[in-house]
């Protein structure tokens, strides 16, 4: 979409446009409580913890001039429906992955993942050091949002399946639970593609409504229970190498607020998104060894199945092209990538073989 068209045309603009207008905002006095809604079942390891952090932090940080109720997914809207929620002021701010908006702007899947996209580092190199931040904000000032990154699941595996993959072949007519862009590449490949909330997902596993999903990784994966119904695991996918968790404040309340208290959102939210991402990959080690020693097979996909991720993967992002908001991140991403991976690559990379090389 043409983005100065959207704001034209829509309540939003007629909001943005009067805000032109104002003066400084009138800062709220007192003790204030925040209502966030979240995408996320009430315990869902990891991603539920990390709302819990940063709305503990915010409550914290500002002596409890500010105070954060948490509610968990279907406590007062549904997983997906935080986002009308928070842009219609019914609650003051969301915590997601902003991936589950495509809907609203394919350029959201940025801000959580994108196949063979940026690693969890490289994505907070963009963000803070490149114009990441800054694109998020651009993006969020369409729908009347201000955003930051807060979370981080590390690289996530690639899935549990009912039966081995051997070729891109075995995706047509699999049903599969992947959000984002992955999912419409998976799409391409023939796979019907569910986008469920993840409190939904096991059941779905269980009953044979899907045949396969991803989640996280092993430590988030075995705390759901999937090694429960299957054995076999793809422990690296294309999907999701680095996926950023967003807290989202309806924009009217957050400059409503006074700018310590913005700022307390800000830093909060940065540093449970370093927090969360230490918490996943502390933790999946010793999960993927206790899921090994339960029977789980882990395995690899083949390299006729990652080319065939790549090449859909390439046609979700050239179909969206078109949209100028949606090709300005993308290139600006790209430019980034290839600037940190290089080094990262060289360095770090080159040491991690080495030194697996060494110790055995």
């Amino acid at each position: 979409m043409d983005r100065r068209s959207f704001l034209k045309n829509s309540a939003l603009g007629g909001t943005a446009a009067a805000a032109t207008t104002l003066a400084a905002p009138a800062y709220a006095q007192g003790n204030r409580t925040l209502t966030m809604v979240t995408t996320w079942g009430r315990g869902l390891a990891g991603v539920f913890d990390s709302a819990q952090k940063v709305a503990e932090d915010i409550t914290s940080m500002s002596d409890g001039q500010l105070t954060v109720d948490v509610k968990a997914a279907g406590e007062l809207v549904g997983a997906f429906e935080v986002f009308d929620a928070v842009t219609a002021g019914q609650a003051d701010m969301y915590h997601a992955a902003d991936y589950y908006f495509v809907g609203q702007h394919p350029a959201y899947a940025f801000f959580t993942s994108v196949p063979f996209g940026m690693t969890a580092q490289e994505l907070v190199n963009w963000y803070h050091h490149g114009n990441g931040a800054a694109l998020h904000d651009e993006l969020g000032q369409i729908f009347g949002l201000k955003s930051f990154l807060a979370g981080n699941t590390g690289a996530q595996a690639g899935g549990w399946f009912r039966k081995e993959i051997a070729g891109p072949e075995d995706f047509n007519g699999l049903k599969f639970r992947m959000p984002g862009l992955g999912g419409k590449a998976l799409g391409k490949l023939g796979a019907s593609v569910q986008n469920l909330p993840g409190a939904e997902v096991y059941q779905a596993l269980a009953s044979g409504a899907i045949d396969g999903t991803e989640w996280i990784g092993p430590w988030a994966d075995e705390k759901a229970g999937f090694q429960e119904i299957t054995k076999t695991y793809y422990t690296a996918g294309f999907h999701e190498p680095g996926a950023g968790l967003s807290l989202a404040t309806n924009r009217d309340v957050f400059d409503s607020l006074t700018p310590a208290q913005q700022k307390i959102i800000e830093i909060a939210s940065a540093s449970t998104h370093q927090w969360n991402l230490a918490q996943f990959l502390n933790n999946n080690g010793a999960a993927l060894q206790r899921l090994q020693s339960s029977g789980v097979k882990t395995l690899e996909f083949p390299d006729s199945v990652w080319d065939a991720f790549g090449r859909a993967s390439q046609e979700v992002h050239d179909e969206n092209m078109g949209d100028e908001l949606y090709k300005k991140v993308y290139d600006d991403y790209q430019v980034s990538l290839k600037a940190s991976s290089g080094w990262i690559v060289k360095s770090d990379g080159a040491y991690r073989a080495q030194r697996d090389r060494v110790l055995g």
